[in-house]
């Protein structure tokens, strides 16, 4: 929320950084297990609620861990959304993932299928709403997921379901061309899509070792105007991430070499 620079990008990582990357992904492997057996008892509880309760605390606890281990935040900018809606972000490294999703009261993302078929974090996954997509069925697929999401707007609604519209990871700088799926979940469902800019990869490089220590950015912008025509929503969207994601890379001291 708040309006200060973020942290410059800090130079060469030494052995010692290495090793505290090393620690910080064995500890969060060991949280994730304890939180997600004793988790177990919430979900049958309190269901889709207590599936997001436990995420919370995990996610919660994830971002703590990183900030212990290696020195690394992430600020939270604009006004995250707490109604239905679609947030369109910026994908640059998993620090990204862990802030929007702990930013938002109801997450929950379209994810690869085979994400859902990993122990415990994809049970989770499936029951705080994430919905898997075939990557194989083009847009067949964003059709399924879009009347996936009309049924449970439906039924007790849908929360931020998070997508990201480049489809992978991206190096800073980076730029990918966006898919077609945001626009098709827009058209088929009628939900505000908030955008988000990040600059979280010059901190958390997209294979997540060599994590630097410093103050990275994700900022929730507002939401696309619903009456934008469908020939120029991609474009509107691609531009207004990819400029405010710049904005902040640059603010951290990053020179794009992609674009000289």
């Amino acid at each position: 929320m708040s309006g200060r620079a973020s942290s410059p990008v800090p130079g060469p990582l030494g052995p010692w950084q290495y090793i505290q990357n090393g620690l910080y992904y064995f500890h969060v492997a060991i949280a994730t297990i304890i939180i997600g057996l004793f988790g177990i008892v919430l979900v049958i509880a309190k269901g889709r609620r207590g599936a997001n309760d436990v995420a919370s605390s995990w996610i919660g606890y994830m971002l703590w861990a990183a900030r212990l281990h290696m020195g690394v935040t992430c600020e939270v900018r604009g006004t995250p959304p707490t109604d239905d809606c679609i947030i369109a972000a910026k994908h640059q490294c998993f620090l990204d993932i862990l802030t929007i999703a702990h930013a938002v009261p109801r997450r929950a993302f379209i994810m690869k299928r085979e994400v859902m078929r990993v122990p415990i974090m994809g049970w989770y996954a499936y029951k705080v709403g994430c919905i898997p997509i075939d990557r194989t069925r083009g847009r067949d697929a964003m059709k399924s997921i879009a009347s996936q999401i009309n049924r449970r707007v439906a039924d007790d609604g849908l929360g931020q379901l998070i997508i990201y519209p480049e489809g992978t990871r991206t190096k800073p700088g980076e730029r990918k061309s966006y898919k077609h799926g945001v626009q098709t979940i827009r058209n088929a469902t009628g939900l505000p899509i908030i955008p988000v800019a990040v600059n979280t990869g010059l901190f958390w490089p997209r294979k997540g070792w060599g994590i630097r220590p410093g103050r990275a950015v994700i900022e929730f912008l507002p939401a696309m105007p619903s009456d934008i025509p469908n020939d120029q929503f991609l474009s509107r969207l691609e531009d207004e991430i990819e400029t405010n994601s710049d904005r902040l890379m640059a603010e951290a001291g990053f020179r794009n070499e992609m674009a000289v």
